[in-house]
């Protein structure tokens, strides 16, 4: 504890402001254990950036963490681009801080002497990354924390290409923000550097975004589309580009249209979870609506509910949604007679395998990273000779085409209604045609449990589930033998029935993957930017008959529990 109480000392130095030196000090006075949260670690670059709550301290997101890694970015950016005029790009989001937070990277890049695009009001976080491509910036940076709770904001930073930054960059960046201290901080605004933007990029986003997420389809003017943006950012930009590619009946859930960092009729702004639709989903049923569209804050995630085979409302998973995107994509890409052997698809180590099914039936190869979104920009960087057609992550993320190098919650919506319109046209539904993929090849459960443990015993206990899996490895799997595990901190891929070993070639992460003989696999990952650690398990069987879908999917679900109940989950 006396460390953290020096390390706090520091902050009531004249290095930082009167209001922050005062929150500090009562921390000091009345509460030991949040002085502790706030100071036993430094905010760290995780798969989506920095990402914490706001307020005083090394652990939190403030004007000074975020000071310090804007000033490293800025030093790096000179050190790596000398003689340059160099440009970066700045949105945000609709949280309460993400403003001021904004102006105050802002401020910091203009005082050393970089030129800044600064959005004139939130924005959704895949129009920043298309605008860092469109402007011909060296890199840009998003004020948001995506859907975690209202305290929460976060930091992410994008290199030239639009897509996050990953190795190299990454880790130079973060020495160089290490290698500072909070004096060094340069946060003497130069004006004449800084420009608004707005309207000018919004008009080539939506130009952007039909070009790629708008296909020959009929019946575009008979879908009933309820949308809400969750209190975010994609008001902004979705009633828009859908009126603009023919959609008519857009019902707007005008309770959430408003962004509020609150986002008050909401437990979270999360579409992964099915509360977070409820009234987009009341709205649907009482207007009779074929699809329901929902996004988080930043508007790079995006739920989508369809009716079932009863006419009920029900929310896909990000699998099925990025599985049923992937198919149509590359069917279209085969009646335009494009595939030529040299496109692919992305996915993450955690996504579900129907997506490498799918592609594989094309002849279309899929690549596989590691989770976050910036792994699925890098494939385009590094294999500039090969077309990407779409890719997307369980965490209900999609990215069509590579104009954005993000997901991209706009074009995504835009693509959803494209596949109902056209279904509805061909007297089938987005539902029927999710049958048709697992009749076509396997049908797939997914699960996702995630632990919560806050703070430094939530850490250390993360750590040791972790360790625990690796030095007790699991050899069976309800009663089916684990054949590989993966173990990507390591990068060795072992078969634990024949003892070979081989190597990941991909960046090495805290993540550890079992396959069984059966196809079943459960993974085990700590959160980049939460306090959780994550486990997914996934398991597949033929589905013979699409009446049978009801059966076939309850034997899997009690597969899963089986498995939960086993891991003492």
């Amino acid at each position: 504890m006396e460390e953290i109480l020096n390390k706090a000392k520091q902050w009531l130095s004249d290095t930082f402001d009167s209001e922050t030196q005062q929150e500090i000090q009562q921390l000091i006075n009345t509460k030991a254990e949040d002085l502790a949260d706030r100071f036993y670690k430094n905010l760290e670059f995780g798969t989506g950036g920095m990402r914490g709550i706001v307020g005083a301290g090394t652990n939190r997101i403030n004007k000074y963490t975020l000071g310090k890694a804007t000033q490293g970015l800025s030093n790096y950016l000179h050190k790596t681009h000398p003689n340059k005029t160099l440009k970066v790009a700045i949105g945000y989001d609709c949280r309460h801080d993400s403003e001021w937070l904004a102006k105050v990277v802002t401020n910091v890049l203009s005082a050393n002497n970089i030129q800044v695009f600064l959005f004139d009001d939130l924005r959704p976080t895949p129009e920043l990354s298309f605008a860092v491509n469109y402007l011909g910036c060296d890199a840009g940076i998003v004020l948001t924390a995506s859907h975690n709770p209202p305290e929460y904001n976060g930091y992410k930073v994008y290199w030239n290409d639009g897509g996050q930054i990953v190795p190299p960059q990454d880790a130079e960046i973060i020495n160089e923000v290490n290698s500072l201290d909070f004096s060094e901080i340069n946060f003497n605004t130069k004006n004449n550097l800084i420009t608004s933007i707005g309207s000018e990029i919004d008009e080539a986003f939506w130009k952007a975004s039909l070009a790629n997420g708008t296909f020959d389809v009929k019946g575009r003017e008979s879908l009933k589309i309820v949308f809400t943006s969750l209190h975010g950012t994609s008001i902004k930009l979705i009633p828009e580009v859908l009126k603009r590619a023919g959609y008519t009946q857009v019902h707007i859930v005008q309770e959430q249209a408003t962004p509020d960092g609150d986002f008050p009729t909401v437990k979270s702004p999360n579409p992964e979870e099915p509360e977070a639709l409820k009234i987009a989903v009341d709205l649907a049923n009482k207007i009779d609506a074929d699809i329901v569209l929902g996004t988080d804050p930043d508007s790079d995630r995006i739920g989508i509910a369809v009716r079932d085979l009863d006419g009920n409302m029900t929310l896909l998973n990000g699998n099925q949604a990025m599985s049923m995107m992937t198919d149509f994509l590359i069917n279209d890409w085969k009646k335009q007679g494009k595939l030529n052997g040299n496109q692919f698809v992305g996915s993450t180590i955690v996504s579900t395998n129907l997506v490498n099914e799918i592609a594989d039936s094309y002849g279309v190869e899929t690549k596989v990273s590691l989770t976050g979104f910036k792994w699925i920009a890098k494939m385009i960087k590094d294999y500039p000779e090969l077309n990407f057609i779409g890719g997307g992550e369980e965490s209900f993320g999609y990215m069509v085409g590579d104009f954005v190098r993000d997901k991209d919650a706009v074009t995504s919506a835009l693509l959803a209604c494209e596949m109902a319109a056209d279904a509805k046209t061909n007297n089938s539904s987005l539902y029927k045609e999710l049958l048709n993929l697992y009749k076509r090849h396997h049908l797939y459960k997914e699960h996702l449990i995630s632990l919560v443990k806050k703070g430094m015993d939530g850490a250390q206990q993360i750590k040791q589930m972790m360790a625990d899996l690796r030095s007790i490895p699991l050899t069976e799997i309800d009663g089916s033998k684990v054949k590989f595990l993966y173990d990507y901190q390591s990068s060795i891929r072992k078969n634990l029935l024949t003892g070979d070993e081989s190597t990941i070639d991909i960046p090495k992460s805290n993540v550890l993957i079992y396959q069984t003989e059966d196809g079943t696999k459960v993974a085990a990952r700590p959160s980049g930017t939460e306090p959780k650690i994550k486990f997914y398990f996934s398991v597949k069987t033929k589905l013979d008959t699409v009446d049978k879908i009801t059966e076939t999917e309850t034997l899997l679900n009690t597969k899963i529990q089986r498995i939960i109940k086993e891991l003492n989950l």
